[in-house]
């Protein structure tokens, strides 16, 4: 079922899913005009973006300054007429700074549509029900099970431990076709470390591909992308929305051996040979050339994230150890749905996740110092 994207704690039946016609006896009946695959969707549904207040905006995990000024600039600086063009279909410039920055070779490297879109020409490429089911965590990004619907592919959640971090071991004793984990993991923020990475990646059938998916890796993690050139079926994926500050812009990219590479190409070559447009293309070649602006970015929201943690924590709340741009907290005498709908009634969004396991808590987006000091007065009158 859908979820209602105003009330996250709803589930509604989506009323696309039926239409009447009029038959030839005047009778009205229901008639499916949609594929049986289509009917059994359940679509992703992003944090809520109400327009009935000014809220303080802590649930999407955006970034809350501003991007690189070069971006600013090229924006600026944009001659309109070239839109007439078609842009560079392998985004190549690009692609060699990604390489560049991260020590990789140009055909390690493929950018899509945002993470989202990349993760989905995974989905395409290496995943198959007829090798066993997709592994990923029992909590994790609520887009995986989405994609394996929308693919037919089976898939297993693998429990977390009983402190919510993710448990190797759990995976290399299941049989599967591959196997996704973020990393930080999402909604917990909590981190696997690199060697933890590596002694999973030694234990892996080499004939499967893992995808360590690293949207939030830039606040306080060590990325798996020097494991690559060890590894020939490790894929690591990344995003500019979150440590580049370009959510806006949909822009994220994937780094490989050579060859899983290659096969990304074809698939988004078989749905959308032009994926990224050319002003994306040069806004994210401004962020990611700003390694100054990156490193300050990044630094002040790590700074506010353990100020909000040490202060929830001082007030009772238990605050899981995050290592992105968000905590994963819960009021000692609340449930996570009381603290979400305490919070927005004073004026901060925060998520709550109604699933069995996560209750307890709810996602706070770290914010600016501002906004921060605004979100722990309205905790602190809760």
């Amino acid at each position: 079922m859908a979820r209602n994207v105003h009330d996250p704690t709803r589930t509604l039946r989506p009323s696309w899913l039926t239409v009447r016609v009029y038959d030839h006896d005047d009778r009205w009946e229901p008639f499916s005009m949609y594929s049986e695959r289509f009917t059994k969707l359940t679509p992703y549904v992003p944090g809520e973006q109400p327009q009935d207040r000014s809220y303080i905006k802590l649930n999407t995990n955006e970034n809350p300054y501003a991007p690189a000024p070069g971006v600013a600039e090229v924006l600026q600086a944009y001659d309109a007429e070239t839109l007439r063009r078609y842009p560079d279909p392998n985004a190549e410039a690009l692609c060699h700074l990604i390489a560049d920055t991260h020590g990789l070779k140009r055909e390690q490297v493929m950018v899509g549509n945002g993470s989202d879109e990349i993760l989905s020409f995974v989905f395409f490429a290496f995943f198959d029900s007829a090798r066993g089911p997709l592994l990923f965590p029992e909590h994790t990004y609520s887009f995986y099970p989405v994609y394996c619907d929308y693919y037919n592919i089976a898939y297993k959640k693998v429990p977390l431990n009983e402190d919510y971090s993710i448990n190797i071991d759990g995976y290399v004793r299941e049989k599967s076709c591959g196997l996704i984990i973020p990393n930080p993991n999402a909604p917990t923020g909590i981190l696997l470390s690199l060697d933890s990475v590596t002694s999973l990646m030694e234990r892996w059938p080499e004939d499967r591909v893992v995808v360590v998916d690293e949207a939030y890796v830039d606040f306080g993690g060590e990325s798996a992308v020097s494991l690559i050139d060890r590894f020939p079926n490790l894929l690591v994926v990344r995003t500019f929305s979150k440590s580049y500050s370009l959510a806006g812009s949909r822009l994220g990219w994937a780094m490989g051996h050579a060859d899983l590479i290659q096969a990304l190409y074809a698939v988004k070559d078989s749905f959308n040979s032009y994926p990224v447009d050319t002003v994306t293309q040069k806004v994210g070649m401004a962020a990611m050339a700003d390694r100054a602006w990156f490193d300050q970015t990044r630094g002040r929201v790590m700074v506010e994230r353990e100020r909000v943690s040490k202060a929830l924590t001082a007030l009772g709340w238990r605050v899981l150890p995050s290592a992105a741009n968000f905590v994963f907290a819960g009021a000692p005498a609340l449930d996570g749905k009381a603290v979400y709908e305490g919070l927005k009634a004073k004026g901060v969004l925060v998520r709550f996740f109604n699933k069995e396991g996560l209750t307890p808590f709810v996602r706070i987006t770290i914010g600016t110092a501002e906004e921060n000091t605004a979100l722990l007065e309205a905790v602190a009158s809760l």
